[in-house]
């Protein structure tokens, strides 16, 4: 069955990819009893915004298997833009006061780039703690990726997030540590992709009531959850709906940023990602760079030569865990939808109410 996007606010390059039948129009998709009605609240920043919109609907389109996922695009304000960024979300996105009304089932919400140390100092804190809240009341499940889930865990469990010594950058093996029907038929060896600079622990989580899913001794916690009030909360550190090539052009992005000191150090290169030609090929560019550390020699980068090398080797892994996702959304939307509706009568007259405890 198809994903479908808000039919008035379709990212071109979507359209492009995709026939026009998966544009439908809203009408239509509420007539659907079995649609999952997702809220994706995309604050990556103006370089990974578009990217970022085609690799969650890449990922949810091979997911949903026999579901209609019906879309809605949103995005926090107070998250820096350029006058490109504010256009593109003018044209495609929504306000988060739009959700307050919104009969949505669940939320996935991404991470951005920090700014502050401290997240709560960050611009959007509130309006982003306000979206967390209203989704612990009214949604089935929400999915926070990367930066989103460390502060989902401070705000609502004070749980610090702690620097690590280096990027933690590339992709990795997590194992499965707890049964879980989000894990369900997943490999017991999991491969995700990670770019941050920051991380929670398993001690922490654990002792404020979290289960963690996948972890490994090398980058740490991949994947944990909680239930918080009506919500089950599934927190990504790791980034399942990446494409092929984004780890590639985040490390080229941190080499720019070096050669042109906003950053001291070169960037260690992404760990489980690139093949033995690509990694020579990449460490004869460093040298190279650090022999002459100018803006210029970027030119010589050899990105043409590596993206033919690259695979998705996490796709199957992402795909089986947004599946499960999605299925539970379905069968908890399906259990909520068959309690039956008591009246109870009150001196102004009957007034209904679920039968859900």
């Amino acid at each position: 069955m198809p994903l479908i996007i808000d039919g008035g606010q379709v990212p071109t390059r979507w359209l492009e990819k995709k026939s026009s039948s998966r544009v439908v129009s809203i009408d239509r998709v509420r007539a659907r009893a079995e649609c999952l009605r997702i809220a994706l609240v995309n604050n990556m920043p103006d370089a990974a915004l578009e990217d970022t919109e085609l690799q969650f609907f890449d990922l949810l389109d091979v997911a949903s298997d026999d579901l209609t996922v019906f879309l809605k695009l949103y995005s926090l304000t107070g998250v820096p833009r350029s006058d490109r960024g504010m256009r593109h979300l003018d044209s495609f996105y929504l306000g988060v006061d739009d959700l307050w009304d919104s009969q949505i089932d669940a939320v996935i919400m991404t991470g951005t780039e920090p700014r502050q140390p401290n997240l709560r100092q960050e611009p959007y804190w509130s309006t982003l703690v306000n979206v967390l809240d209203w989704a612990e009341r009214n949604t089935i499940s929400t999915i926070l990726s990367c930066l989103a889930a460390h502060a989902g865990v401070l705000h609502s469990d004070g749980i610090e997030r702690h620097r690590c010594s280096d990027k933690q950058f590339g992709v990795f093996d997590f194992t499965r540590v707890s049964d879980h029907a989000l894990t369900d038929r997943a490999e017991q060896i999991i491969r995700f992709p990670h770019s941050r600079w920051n991380e929670v622990r398993p001690a922490a989580l654990n002792s404020c009531g979290y289960t963690v899913l996948t972890q490994s001794a090398e980058a740490g916690v991949d994947s944990f959850v909680k239930r918080k009030k009506k919500s089950l909360f599934v927190h990504f550190q790791g980034h399942p709906e990446y494409g092929e090539h984004t780890l590639l052009k985040e490390y080229r992005r941190d080499i720019k940023r070096f050669l042109q000191r906003e950053r001291e150090t070169y960037p260690s290169m992404p760990r489980g990602y690139f093949v033995a030609e690509a990694t020579k090929l990449l460490s004869d560019f460093r040298e190279a760079a650090l022999a002459n550390p100018w803006e210029e020699i970027m030119a010589a980068f050899p990105e043409t030569a590596l993206v033919g090398t690259l695979q998705n080797t996490w796709r199957s892994s992402a795909a089986c865990i947004y599946s499960n996702w999605l299925q539970y959304v379905r069968s908890r939307k399906a259990e909520i939808s068959t309690f039956p509706v008591i009246s109870e009568v009150y001196s102004d007259g009957p007034r209904k109410r679920s039968a859900l405890p």
